[in-house]
């Protein structure tokens, strides 16, 4: 009698790469959402008159919208079944979606952006915890470096795309309906492949826990996300210190569901959880840098070097690339260096985002840095894979709605500060600024990889 682990059979293989597909494609659409409207802003403001306010609830819409609605995304996948949620928040994608791209008016659009948000904050928890829940192993950690690749990836070349598109005299309607095609073939194959799951076994949305929490991210990311532009208004500064007010009152409340028994939005288990307070931490500051750095980097090579949407998205190609690359082929390296080699990766990011400073003219000496950026950001990866290594099954979606939504805090936390920065100082500052917090990251990630006692 054979003993030991069966390998997978063909028909599973090609199962699971089919569903990893379906779930990566989605996610891809819902990332380059967020950049690829960013090089159309002047198109839209000439062809539905769009005034300051609404531009920027375009723009901005979808990720606020976004980043508060995650942790409820990944509960109610909890609640109803995985498969459910992505496809329901799918559905909605690709209808708002076409919405967008029909908009007659600068108000349509910005209703159909923020349901654009709400789609895709339904869709992008289920991913990762589809992946947690799906895949185990060697084969977790290829299916991470793909999902890694994809999220460096989206943002890159929805600017490229959309320099390309409006380039071709396309308009900015067909940025939008580009995707709607796609998403409609992506969503009638995962209702034939993906397969019906009965979620966490949850019961109940924790309601007092959702409202108190969606209000603390709302009060945090709204004056973030607008302050900038708005040049920091007293309004933000009160609203962002209600934010911390409301967090601690949802900290409370969840230790009151606890204490009768009920099931809290982030149960504490998953916090508890080997590798996951500090893996939020380095989720913090590496997106807060990746974030900043491809804003502040679009603005000064299309403002300062004044290279064309398209020019400057093909520049981030090699930090792309390196991203996704480093992602691919972290899961084939040994064990042990997969955790030793997380902190080298900050050490690399650090001085070429300081280099950044040095080659301010563009060209290939700011490539090289930004490819030297990005294959540093890469471990990322590892740091996913480490924070969620130890957490059941059963507690994945807690784990991805936590995760997700600190690395969108961080993301938009970078851009506000660090571009705030910029503006005001230039790229020599803003390189510092970068350096600085990939330095952080990096520190953080020490108490990540540091070896267990006991």
């Amino acid at each position: 009698m054979t003993t030991g682990t069966l390998a997978p059979s063909p028909e599973r293989t090609k199962t699971s790469g089919i569903l990893l597909t379906i779930i990566l494609v989605g996610q891809f659409l819902a990332i380059l959402n967020v950049n690829i409207v960013n090089v159309a802003i002047p198109t839209i403001e000439g062809d539905i008159h769009s005034s300051g306010a609404g531009l920027q609830m375009i723009v901005a819409g979808y990720t606020i919208v976004y980043a508060v609605l995650l942790i409820t995304g990944a509960r109610v996948g909890d609640l109803f079944g995985y498969r459910n949620a992505f496809l329901t928040g799918l559905a909605l994608f690709t209808v708002t979606t076409l919405g967008a791209g029909l908009a007659p008016s600068t108000g349509w659009l910005v209703v159909f952006r923020l349901a654009q948000g709400a789609g895709a904050a339904l869709m992008m928890p289920q991913v990762l915890t589809l992946i947690q829940r799906n895949y185990h192993g060697a084969a977790r950690g290829r299916a991470l470096g793909l999902w890694s690749a994809v999220v460096s990836g989206g943002i890159v070349v929805g600017q490229a795309l959309g320099g390309i598109l409006l380039g071709l005299g396309l308009g900015w309607r067909v940025l939008f309906l580009i995707m709607v095609p796609i998403a409609a073939i992506l969503l009638v194959a995962g209702l034939r492949v993906l397969p019906p799951d009965g979620g966490g076994g949850r019961t109940g949305l924790d309601p007092a826990g959702l409202i108190t929490l969606s209000a603390a991210v709302l009060l945090f990311v709204v004056p973030l996300v607008l302050g900038r532009q708005l040049g920091w208004p007293l309004w933000g500064w009160i609203s962002m210190g209600l934010s911390a007010v409301v967090f601690l009152a949802f900290v409370r409340v969840e230790r009151w569901v606890s204490g009768r028994g009920g099931r809290p939005l982030v149960d504490a288990s998953v916090l508890r959880a080997p590798g996951m307070k500090p893996g939020l931490g380095v989720l913090l500051f590496g997106p807060a840098t990746w974030g900043a750095f491809l804003f502040t980097s679009a603005l000064h090579l299309q403002g300062e070097v004044r290279l064309s949407p398209l020019e400057s998205g093909l520049m981030m190609v090699p930090c792309a690339v390196a991203f996704a690359g480093v992602g691919l082929l972290w899961p084939k390296l040994p064990a042990r260096l997969q955790r030793t080699l997380v902190p080298f990766g900050y050490v690399v990011a650090a001085p070429a985002y300081f280099g950044l400073g040095l080659v301010s003219g563009g060209g290939l000496p700011y490539a090289t840095l930004s490819a030297l950026i990005g294959a540093g950001l890469g471990v990322q990866i590892a740091v996913t894979n480490l924070a969620t290594q130890a957490v059941a099954d059963d507690f994945a979606a807690d784990a991805s709605g936590a995760l997700l939504t600190v690395m969108q805090l961080g993301q938009v936390i970078g851009v506000a500060t660090v571009g705030t920065l910029f503006m005001a100082q230039g790229q020599g500052a803003t390189a510092i600024a970068l350096a600085g917090l990939a330095a952080l990251a990096g520190l953080s990630s020490l108490f990540l990889v540091r070896p267990k006692v006991g």
